[in-house]
């Protein structure tokens, strides 16, 4: 299976253990973490091992979250990617879930919709998954809208970790 893509902005790669100061540069902002619970860390001892985490994934699932380096600059900007997830979400189980997240000063430059449209379109082509899923806190409506700019159809809201979720879906059109 790949392990990059390239989009006209953006090099998608899986995640290094040279990215952890990026990886703790995006994950200690409070910002960033105000809608997943306010936990950013607090060392970036914690950033080395969600990467660590995360290459283990790659290896059981075959897929998961990727860098997302800016070509102008070779720059860690955040990461995306599918991941797929075992426990039950939303009664869902043994789904592939579209993520993202990025450090503050890359919001709004339409990197998120970029990647993600990537990620899509590798989940439905090269993986061949019959659909992908996403949620979001009901309160990120930036969030919410990237989403659905990736084509993403609302199911319902749910709570989740005592947190009022919204439920996204979109089923591959090629199965």
């Amino acid at each position: 299976m790949k392990t990059s893509l390239e989009t006209e902005r953006l090099i998608l790669r899986e995640l290094l253990p040279t990215d952890d100061i990026g990886m703790y540069k995006l994950d200690s902002d409070p910002e960033v973490h105000r809608f997943l619970g306010n936990k950013p860390v607090m060392h970036i001892d914690e950033s080395r091992l969600m990467i660590e985490n995360i290459r283990m994934q790659y290896i059981k699932n075959g897929i998961g979250r990727w860098a997302v380096i800016l070509k102008e600059t070779n720059e860690f900007i955040g990461w995306s990617g599918i991941k797929l997830i075992k426990d039950s979400i939303n009664n869902h189980q043994n789904f592939y879930e579209i993520e993202y997240r990025f450090i503050q000063k890359h919001w709004g430059k339409g990197y998120a919709t970029e990647a993600g449209l990537a990620f899509v379109d590798f989940a439905f082509n090269e993986m061949k998954v019959p659909a992908l899923y996403a949620y979001a806190d009901i309160g990120n409506r930036n969030s919410r809208h990237i989403l659905e700019k990736l084509g993403m159809q609302y199911v319902n809201s749910f709570k989740y970790e005592g947190e009022e979720e919204v439920w996204y879906t979109m089923k591959n059109p090629n199965l």
